[in-house]
Parts: C-alpha cells; structure tokens; sequence
C-alpha cells in the first residue's frame, strides 16, 4: 500500500475496463476519479489536478489525444503523467499521442491488469 495517497484518473468509455483499473488501483491505495469520456476527462482533470491519467484514444464526444492536447495545453496539466490505453497497436497513431504530450502508450490487449498498476506505481514512484 502506498503511504501518501496518490490520485489517478481513469478515462475510458468502456465501463467494464475502467471500473476493473479503478478497482485494482483502489486496492492498492489509489484515490481514483473515473470519466467516461474525453469531454469529462478534461474537466475532471482540472477538478481534482490528479498525480496521473491514464486515458484511454477512442472515445466519443473528444478522442483521447484531443483530451491530451487540452490537458498539456494547461499549466497544471503540463506536468502530470499521461499514460495512453488504446485497442489501436497503430505506429501513426502512438507517434501522435506521444507528440501530443503521452508519456507512455499500452495496447490493451497486450497488457495485464497487475502490470497496467505496476506501470503506474513507476511513474508515481511508489
């Protein structure tokens, strides 16, 4: 468990996906907000300013590199990791997210709920 409680927001259209990342974090000492979109995501994140996104590309109402480009265009949202999750294993598509400011992109089919927690333990270096 983590000693400091670290906030992490999770931006996923899929309900199913972003309530199990939700849960596994919240197990392991994580507050967690969840959005259901890019246009939720952007307002959530200057809500609660958390220490970490992971935020899912395919999503209605605003994809998530779109969302990506509002948070980093801010000043408190220049700093705080972004991990994008997309079903997409697109070169085109990873070299935009992380030009538009992702600090690491994950194919959700190629990763496991347990890693997906140890990539955000790294980043936040608990």
């Amino acid at each position: 468990m983590i000693s400091e409680k670290k906030t992490v927001l999770v931006v996923d259209d899929e309900t199913d996906l972003r309530e199990a990342i939700a849960t596994a974090l919240e197990y392991e000492g994580f507050v967690v907000v969840k959005a259901v979109d890019g246009d939720e995501g952007v307002k959530q994140a200057e809500l609660t300013k958390p220490d970490l996104i992971l935020l899912d590309i395919l999503m209605p109402k605003r994809d998530g590199i779109a969302a990506l480009k509002d948070i980093r265009g801010t000043e408190w949202g220049k700093e705080i990791p972004v991990i994008v999750m997309t079903v997409l294993d697109d070169m085109g598509k990873i070299a935009e997210a992380i030009e538009a400011g992702a600090d690491e992109y994950l194919v959700k089919t190629n990763i496991a709920l347990g890693v997906l927690v140890e990539k955000v333990k790294s980043r936040l270096g608990v």
